[in-house]
């Protein structure tokens, strides 16, 4: 067998499959984003805020998938905007723990329904059985060490 025959298609390479899987999910919502003028990382800090409460910047990190400096440089523009707080941590001086803000929820709040409704279309397009299946297999994924 050539090293040629071994190579998957595109079609069925795993990294382009998710990024294209990523991209049919990120298109409606990227559109709910647009009209609202948020970035995807602020509405997935937001979420993560909303979801966990006052947690250390490490955490929102991991939890948002955003790289630290990264995340830093959003988090200073969000509290700019009034939709999270930071402060130091009492405990570590070091950390900084950071909350969602009442504008912040608001956000979240006011598009939580179009939020559900793509989530519910994408939900009735492949049925609850295979969603939950996908997302079973995604966090089996993630726990794959290379």
């Amino acid at each position: 067998m050539t090293q040629e025959s071994q190579t998957k298609s595109t079609s069925r390479a795993l990294p382009i499959a998710l990024l294209r899987a990523r991209e049919t999910v990120m298109a409606p919502i990227r559109d709910m984003l647009q009209d609202i003028h948020l970035t995807e990382q602020k509405w997935r800090i937001l979420r993560v805020l909303h979801e966990m409460g006052e947690v250390e910047q490490s955490t929102i990190s991991k939890e948002a998938c955003l790289l630290l400096p990264s995340l830093t440089r959003i988090l200073r523009t969000m509290e700019a905007d009034g939709q999270i707080t930071r402060r130091q941590d009492t405990d570590d001086k070091r950390r900084t723990k950071v909350k969602i803000t009442d504008a912040g929820r608001q956000i979240l709040e006011a598009n939580l329904g179009t939020s559900l409704a793509i989530y519910t279309t994408i939900e009735e397009q492949m049925g609850q059985d295979k969603l939950d299946q996908l997302l079973d297999l995604l966090e089996e994924l993630q726990a794959v060490k290379v």
